[in-house]
């Protein structure tokens, strides 16, 4: 987000995963995203802001599977191995150990202590169990299948 704040654009990956977060972790209204975005995005093209944010919700013409999540940690290892992208836009966790660089909420304390951060004051604590919300976010998604597949049968 600071990324997209600062240039007004973002990564197509990012994005994916942003949009992930915000819709099926954080339970937010993909309206919500989708107008955030077309206000700060520099290349905003309204088909592609609404399609895109629709397809991450899992609602969209072609959303299937509705029940994709994107990890932010699995992500950010996967895609930003190194932790380039993160040390640019998130300078407060430059000194971490890249094994850490994903998750420093699980880095070992001393490893924080060395690279001069606090949870809570240079960094947020996170703001979501990952795991839990997933299951939340997947057990809503059943309801919903479940309900669509009585109404259509």
């Amino acid at each position: 987000m600071r990324e997209l704040s600062t240039i007004g654009w973002m990564h197509n990956r990012m994005r994916m995963i942003v949009g992930s977060f915000l819709v099926k972790d954080l339970l937010i209204p993909w309206h919500d995203g989708a107008r955030w975005f077309w206000d700060t995005l520099v290349d905003a093209d309204l088909a592609q802001n609404t399609l895109g944010w629709q397809w991450t919700a899992g609602c969209g013409a072609d959303a299937a599977p509705y029940f994709r999540m994107f990890n932010p940690v699995i992500q950010g290892a996967k895609f930003d191995p190194h932790g380039d992208y993160v040390r640019r836009w998130c300078p407060e966790l430059a000194k971490l150990p890249t094994e850490w660089l994903h998750q420093p909420w699980a880095a070992p304390a001393s490893t924080l202590v060395d690279a001069g951060i606090k949870l809570g004051r240079d960094y947020p604590e996170p703001i979501v169990a990952l795991g839990a919300a997933r299951k939340f976010a997947l057990e809503a998604f059943a309801k919903i299948k479940e309900r669509r597949r009585k109404l259509d049968s």
